[in-house]
């Protein structure tokens, strides 16, 4: 009988399949969605998210290289990965889902150098508002087209929970939220009684099949209609910053090229 390699192994040679593949080297991957949140079902996807470099020649032609690379392998690998110019140009704009793969708690390939380096440039690229619209949209659309039916799926309840924390998150701190739900719920301005009633939701979700479907309790409903209506009147009232100072992310693109370049060229 054939036994199939851990998971972790198998997204690794996916990994390295996409270097080869593409000619690229990938600087950073990590675990995105349900798995990384911390509330996954036994068969969710495995959610890769990774960062890429091309080779020095690649940026030094007329045309811009490939800023996206997809698949979808077997074992329910999900697999998406952006260009590093792209990626930098993307957090420089204040996009969230990049803040949220380098807070990931499942980190697969790590160019340490690199990720340091990055990590240390995120809190002046962070953009409060237009966060917390990219969250409280993800919430917003979850309401809508999921929870106000008589009967819903309580995994998708915690895709309302997480991004209203997150919007809470980033109110009382400025600062990008935390990738993992439970810090979120732990945060200081999260109260007992929400907690009790996320751990009693929390329950009954690990307690049921992944299609099944279950009245919304009226103070769950409730409580996200108020959250959903607060996030609406205050996001516009949060401070934005000015234009970012590409200096630093143009330094950090050239040399992490360069260097991405000689890796390979000695491979």
């Amino acid at each position: 009988m054939r036994v199939e390699a851990p998971i972790e192994e198998a997204i690794g040679e996916a990994l390295a399949d996409v270097e080869a593949r593409h000619g690229v080297r990938v600087l950073f991957a990590a675990e995105s969605g349900s798995r990384a949140w911390g509330f996954a079902s036994p068969d969710s996807d495995y959610d890769v998210r990774f960062v890429y470099a091309h080779a020095l020649e690649k940026y030094l032609a007329i045309d811009d290289p490939p800023g996206v690379i997809e698949a979808m392998l077997p074992r329910d690998i999900d697999l998406a990965g952006w260009e590093l110019r792209k990626t930098l140009r993307l957090m420089a704009g204040g996009n969230a889902t990049p803040f949220e793969w380098l807070d990931s708690p499942i980190v697969y390939r790590q160019d340490a150098a690199f990720v340091a380096r990055l990590r240390a440039l995120a809190p002046a690229l962070f953009r409060p508002a237009k966060a917390l619209f990219h969250y409280l949209g993800t919430a917003r659309s979850t309401w809508r087209d999921h929870l106000c039916a008589p009967e819903v799926r309580l995994k998708k309840v915690f895709y309302a929970l997480r991004p209203l924390l997150a919007c809470r998150w980033i109110e009382q701190t400025r600062m990008a939220p935390p990738t993992p739900f439970a810090r979120l719920v732990e945060a200081p301005w999260v109260s007992e009684a929400e907690r009790t009633m996320i751990a009693a939701l929390h329950a009954a979700k690990t307690a049921a099949n992944e299609a099944d479907r279950a009245p919304l309790p009226p103070d769950v409903a409730e409580w996200l209609a108020e959250q959903l209506a607060h996030y609406e009147r205050i996001g516009p009232t949060l401070a934005t910053r000015g234009d970012t100072d590409a200096a630093p992310l143009d330094r950090l693109l050239s040399e992490t090229i360069q260097r991405s370049s000689s890796a390979s060229a000695t491979a």
